[in-house]
C-alpha cells in the first residue's frame, strides 16, 4: 500500500491514465464540433438583433461643402461730377464734346386741362373736358319695326268690328267662355299674324279667328310713322248672346 502511494515506483505499477486521456480529448472535441455544428443548423435559434446590426449598410458619407460663393468685382466708374460740383480733371481729354440742351416747346395759348381743338383760354360757359365745335352734329333716328300694345289701347283704334257666329256643336254641347288670340296689326290697320294663345273650347276657335281676321284698326303713329303692333285679343262667346 505504501509503494503505491510513492510517484516513483519504478514502473512496476500499471494505471489506464493514457486511455482516459484519449476518451476525454475524444469527447471534447465531439462537444466542441456539436458546439459548431448546432448554429449551422438551427438558424432560427440565433440572436436576429444581433445579426442585423452586421447586415447595415454604413452610412453615406457627408455631402461635400458647398463651393465659395463668387465674389463680383465691382469697377468704379469714374465721373466728374462729385457731390453735384463738377471736379477738376485729372487728366486732359482726347475729345472734347458739346453738350447742347433741348429747347424748350413755346407755350401753348390754351389752359391747363384744355383739350385738343378748343378755343385759346377757353369759353365761357363751356363744357369741362367737351370740345367746342361749330357743326352740329345729327343724331341718327333709329326706325322701330313693331311695338308692344296692350289690348285697351287697341280697343280704342279699332274702326271696323265682325261679330263671330257662335258655332252649333259648341252651343249644343253649352260650351262657352274666352278665346285668347294673339295679333300682329299691320302698318294699314289689318290683322297680319293671328294665332291662338287659350281657348276655353277647340269648337269655338276657327270662328274667333274668321271673325277677327276681319277687323280693321287705325295705324298705329310712333314719331310720326306708322308701325306694326302686337298686342293681344280676346273673343268672349256666352250662350246668352248666342
Amino acid at each position: 500500500m505504501f509503494e503505491d502511494s510513492l510517484i516513483e515506483s519504478g514502473g512496476r505499477l500499471k494505471t489506464k491514465r493514457g486511455r482516459t486521456t484519449l476518451v476525454s480529448f475524444i469527447l471534447e472535441a465531439i462537444v466542441v464540433i456539436i458546439l459548431i455544428l448546432i448554429p449551422l443548423m438551427f438558424t432560427e435559434a440565433l440572436p436576429k438583433g444581433q445579426l442585423m446590426t452586421f447586415l447595415v449598410a454604413p452610412p453615406p458619407p457627408p455631402p461635400p461643402p458647398p463651393p465659395p460663393a463668387a465674389v463680383k468685382i465691382v469697377k468704379a466708374v469714374e465721373t466728374d461730377i462729385v457731390n453735384n460740383q463738377l471736379r477738376t480733371p485729372t487728366k486732359i481729354p482726347k475729345q472734347v464734346k458739346i453738350i447742347q440742351e433741348e429747347e424748350a416747346p413755346p407755350p401753348s395759348a390754351g389752359v391747363v386741362g384744355g383739350v385738343p381743338g378748343g378755343v385759346p383760354g377757353g369759353a365761357a360757359n363751356g363744357v369741362i373736358g367737351g370740345i367746342i365745335s361749330s357743326t352740329p352734329v345729327a343724331v341718327p333716328k333709329v326706325a322701330v319695326q313693331r311695338v308692344r300694345v296692350s289690348q285697351g289701347v287697341t280697343q280704342g283704334m279699332k274702326v271696323h268690328d265682325v261679330t263671330p257666329q257662335y258655332p252649333q256643336m259648341a252651343k249644343i254641347a253649352r260650351v262657352q267662355g274666352p278665346v285668347v288670340l294673339a295679333a300682329v296689326i299691320g302698318k294699314d290697320g289689318t290683322i297680319q299674324g293671328l294665332r291662338v294663345v287659350s281657348s276655353a273650347s277647340p269648337l269655338l276657335n276657327q270662328s274667333a279667328l274668321e271673325a277677327v281676321k276681319q277687323w280693321r284698326y287705325r295705324p298705329y303713329i310712333l314719331n310720326g310713322e306708322p308701325v306694326e303692333v302686337d298686342t293681344t285679343i280676346t273673343v268672349n262667346f256666352t250662350l246668352s248672346g248666342g
